[in-house]
């Protein structure tokens, strides 16, 4: 990761924190990072577990620190207050990577110039234990060097995909950004079918959550497709193809998602501007 490195991480909640540890797991040295965060409590903690310099905002970041990266790490209504702070930075030559929700290119090329680097990404929460997957769009200034180096930074939280298009962010935000919900909806929704089926609450509840997380260990683990793996579960006649052919009749499950997505997707749209 040496063309990524040194890091400025501006913001270290959840995701920032994910990524930081994924990096210092993956080898990248204590001296390489720098992370702004204000709150004295999580700054302390960084260091002690990280051993990285904290900096309580811009103008603390140490004297001579230059670095290749700058990534955007706070909440997409935190970031007008937040990034104009670093042009400097971008502007001498830092890549500008950010993974905020909602704030386009266009956004951070009013801020810190239409000539500087910028790659914006999408990642999502399953980055905490390090099986996210983060979607990148990159501007025409961003270099191969920049694009593998900010591709190898979050690859240290989970996989990685290019898009051939920055609209297509808004369906990424709907898809996988959200989708860990949707997942959790249905352990939930799962849990209660079973409730009302006849099961007591703890028996129905750890089947669910034992079942969906076992079934997707399985989809990451297995060389055949979902549809494939499915079909494997479904004896002819069976209970399970029972239940199938309510899920997957003409108002099942699959407009209902077909709506959900394009839903959350105006809804990105909208939030972008």
């Amino acid at each position: 990761m040496s063309s990524a490195t040194p890091i400025l991480l501006v913001g270290c909640g959840k995701m920032g924190s994910a990524m930081l540890a994924g990096w210092r797991s993956q080898g990248i040295a204590a001296d390489d990072v720098v992370v702004v965060e204000p709150a004295e409590a999580l700054a302390a903690e960084l260091v002690r577990n990280h051993g990285v310099r904290v900096a309580g905002g811009a103008s603390e970041v140490p004297d001579g620190f230059a670095p290749a990266t700058v990534i955007f790490a706070v909440k997409p209504q935190m970031m007008d207050a937040a990034a104009p702070d670093y042009a400097e930075f971008i502007k001498g030559g830092a890549l500008a990577l950010s993974i905020a929700a909602g704030k386009n290119l266009h956004y951070f090329e009013g801020l810190f110039g239409s000539e500087c680097a910028i790659v914006r990404t999408m990642p999502n929460t399953p980055a905490a234990v390090g099986r996210g997957i983060t979607a990148l769009f990159a501007n025409d200034h961003v270099s191969e060097q920049q694009k593998q180096a900010a591709e190898s930074l979050l690859s240290a939280v989970g996989q990685t995909v290019w898009l051939d298009d920055e609209g297509q962010m808004d369906a990424v935000t709907a898809l996988s950004g959200g989708g860990p919900a949707y997942v959790f909806l249905l352990i939930e929704t799962m849990a209660k079918a079973g409730i009302a089926a006849g099961l007591p609450a703890d028996v129905a509840a750890r089947l669910a959550h034992t079942t969906v997380s076992g079934a997707g260990e399985l989809a990451r683990l297995a060389d055949e497709p979902p549809e494939q793996l499915r079909k494997n579960v479904t004896s002819p006649g069976g209970t399970t193809l029972e239940a199938l052919n309510v899920l997957m009749a003409d108002d099942g499950i699959q407009p209902l998602f077909d709506k959900a997505i394009a839903a959350a997707t105006r809804r990105s749209r909208e939030l972008a501007g």
